[in-house]
């Protein structure tokens, strides 16, 4: 899903909000220093540096002054408010992707997958939450209309649960299943609005018999193996005669900038890879699903891909 802060994506900017995060502008700014020379001090960093970025931070709108010292803004909340996902926003995720990047030619070398940076996965959740509504209903759009007498219906590997929110929203059914860490950041807001929350391995799901099974981002940051094994568990968890969708950037069918983003991530990462609709056919194909179609979801620059389970 398009999860990125736009409205600060230069490079420049997002090197220096990395540049400010990483050396301990943000963390001082939003603890007690209020000056230039307070960041200095506390970050212990250099009384030049502090003060270029600080007024750069301010002209971004991320602090401004109130009388002699500076004070955070609502745009730097997502630095600060991670217990609710919603608000986090794209952009701290952003920075851990750029973090990644400048490690990319010792990860392209190695071949080893480096270490995620702190607070990664609430990072990840916030922006996925933070997905355009139009993008969503899209997507969802795109999905109910393949199954469209389900009333029982199964977010796997959830995520922020943005897509099982519209869902209930629909009048669904709506059962939500991801890794046990993900599901303790996403449980106050999402057991709150409704949905079922279960804790399980979204490739061994620990819960069956649903009409419609629906998996965004289905296969970004999975290695093969991994993605077909996804693939397998939304067929396990389809009642027979049931409907899988699984929502992606597939390559050769997506845009040049979703495919190279999709690469410079997965190379970041040192996890995932770019995957055409033969590949994820064979995957389909191998999980025992009858028939499957590939269809643009409109509006987007993403893909469906539609499984149907066989009726026992």
């Amino acid at each position: 899903m398009p999860t990125r802060d736009r409205s600060h994506s230069s490079v420049e900017s997002l090197a220096l909000l990395w540049a400010a995060r990483e050396s301990g502008v943000i963390d001082a700014l939003t603890s007690t220093a209020g000056t230039a020379e307070a960041v200095a001090d506390v970050a212990d960093i250099d009384l030049r540096a502090a003060r270029i970025t600080v007024e750069a931070l301010a002209s971004m709108g991320f602090i401004k002054r109130v009388g002699d010292e500076y004070e955070i803004t609502n745009r730097a909340l997502g630095f600060l408010a991670k217990r609710d996902v919603r608000s986090i926003g794209r952009l701290p995720h952003a920075l851990d992707y750029f973090s990644l990047y400048t490690d990319l030619p010792e990860t392209m070398a190695n071949g080893v997958a480096p270490d995620l940076p702190d607070e990664w996965v609430r990072n990840r959740l916030g922006a996925e939450d933070a997905t355009d509504e139009s993008v969503v209903r899209a997507c969802v759009t795109a999905a109910v209309r393949e199954s469209p007498d389900a009333t029982r219906v199964l977010e796997l590997a959830g995520g922020s649960g943005v897509f099982a929110r519209e869902l209930l929203e629909r009048g669904f059914d709506v059962s939500y299943v991801d890794e046990a860490e993900t599901v303790e950041v996403v449980r106050p807001l999402l057991s709150r609005a409704g949905v079922d929350l279960v804790a399980g391995d979204p490739t061994n799901p620990p819960v069956t018999g649903f009409d419609l099974v629906f998996v965004g981002d289905a296969f970004d940051g999975r290695n093969p193996d991994e993605a077909a094994a996804l693939v397998t568990g939304a067929f396990d968890a389809l009642a027979p005669g049931g409907t899988a969708v699984f929502v992606d950037t597939l390559h050769g069918r997506c845009s040049t900038d979703a495919t190279t983003s999709r690469a410079v991530d997965a190379l970041a990462r040192g996890r995932g890879d770019l995957y055409d609709e033969s590949t994820v056919r064979s995957w389909v194909d191998s999980a025992g699903f009858a028939r499957e179609t590939v269809r643009n979801v409109p509006g987007t620059d993403l893909q469906a891909v539609v499984a149907e389970r066989a009726v026992d």
